[in-house]
């Protein structure tokens, strides 16, 4: 019996080779019928030409693994100290530069910030969501106060003239996109795809201002010179909550945030660095805080007190001259208003 079972699966094995060999060849044929040709060997040399890829083909499947592939490195000038680590990176900037970003520019928007948020916590008319976008940047180019809370508030002195919601500005004169423009939501964020859409890129420690000083000028620098995009991608913490119908809390722990604020934060690094040259100390400190909290308050409180814009301007700056369908909406609202006037109080609003 140990015979015939050993004779079956000699019987068996050669008629699977039998029917395999059949298969290839009646394979093959089709191939060679319908033009293909089977390769018996592969070119070492042969590149994957994908626009974009720089890559080699493997002939093994294999997941990448998150913590197997080295992220892309953080440039950065200062340590958390304001300790410069290579001096051929300091860029030696002079008293008033370092002031003006130290207090004009990033502690400026940190005061209205807070007083925006909490002036929404008392139900104030302005800030429906507070979100910290780009106002460092927009108040370094010399956006003034005052537009800042005319946005806010949504008043007749608003660049946008009511049509955004608060804190998203934006300024044509100082090329400053604003942040919720559908056609460039994602711009601040983008940085990590760089390399995908072919860029020139680099990482920037967002917290050094030194560092994206840096990076900043010589991207613009060789933009300039070589014609081609540059992306930065500038790594930061929001210490805020999103909005203020957010709780954060819910989703990252009290510590983690106190980290942020008292060791990792870009305006005391960079008060660090001033202080080690005599540029700053504890005087300074109390005197602009009180000086910044009230050109804040005045800004605030001259915003509250404006007009509202035209209503006609609901309908304007849509096309260069006012569509049919446009004007008979605007027709359509002021017979609205009209009608119920008691609803509508038009003192409130810009003549």
């Amino acid at each position: 019996m140990a015979a015939v079972r050993q004779l079956s699966r000699v019987w068996s094995l050669h008629a699977v080779r039998q029917v395999s060999g059949l298969a290839v060849r009646q394979v093959s044929g089709l191939q060679q019928h319908r033009g293909f040709r089977v390769h018996q060997s592969f070119d070492p040399t042969d590149k994957p030409q994908f626009p974009g890829a720089s890559a080699e083909y493997v002939d093994h499947l294999e997941f990448i693994q998150p913590n197997v592939i080295s992220g892309i490195p953080i440039y950065r000038v200062m340590d958390r100290q304001g300790q410069i680590i290579n001096p051929s990176e300091d860029p030696q900037l002079p008293k008033e530069p370092c002031l003006q970003l130290s207090t004009e520019d990033d502690a400026s928007s940190n005061t209205m910030d807070r007083i925006l948020y909490e002036s929404q916590r008392q139900a104030s008319p302005p800030a429906l969501d507070v979100e910290r976008l780009g106002i460092s940047v927009l108040m370094y180019r010399g956006f003034p106060l005052d537009l800042f809370m005319a946005q806010c508030y949504a008043n007749a002195d608003d660049l946008g003239k009511g049509r955004q919601m608060p804190v998203h500005y934006g300024s044509k004169d100082l090329n400053f996109v604003t942040i919720s423009s559908p056609l460039a939501t994602q711009i601040p964020q983008a940085g990590a795809w760089g390399p995908g859409y072919g860029m020139m890129s680099i990482r920037v420690d967002g917290n050094d201002v030194f560092a994206v000083y840096n990076v900043t000028k010589e991207a613009r620098r060789r933009a300039v010179a070589e014609n081609q995009p540059f992306l930065i991608e500038a790594m930061t913490y929001r210490i805020g909550h999103h909005s203020t119908s957010d709780d954060s809390s819910a989703y990252r722990s009290v510590d983690e945030v106190n980290y942020w604020d008292k060791q990792d934060h870009p305006i005391s690094r960079l008060r660090h660095y001033m202080a080690a040259r005599g540029w700053w100390g504890d005087d300074e400190e109390r005197a602009w805080r009180k000086a910044s909290r009230q050109r804040v308050m005045e800004a605030f409180e001259k915003a509250e007190r404006r007009q509202k814009p035209q209503p006609d301007l609901m309908f304007s700056d849509v096309y260069q001259e006012m569509t049919g369908n446009l004007s008979r909406q605007r027709d359509a609202m002021w017979r609205h208003v009209r009608q119920y006037k008691e609803h509508y109080p038009l003192d409130a609003y810009d003549k």
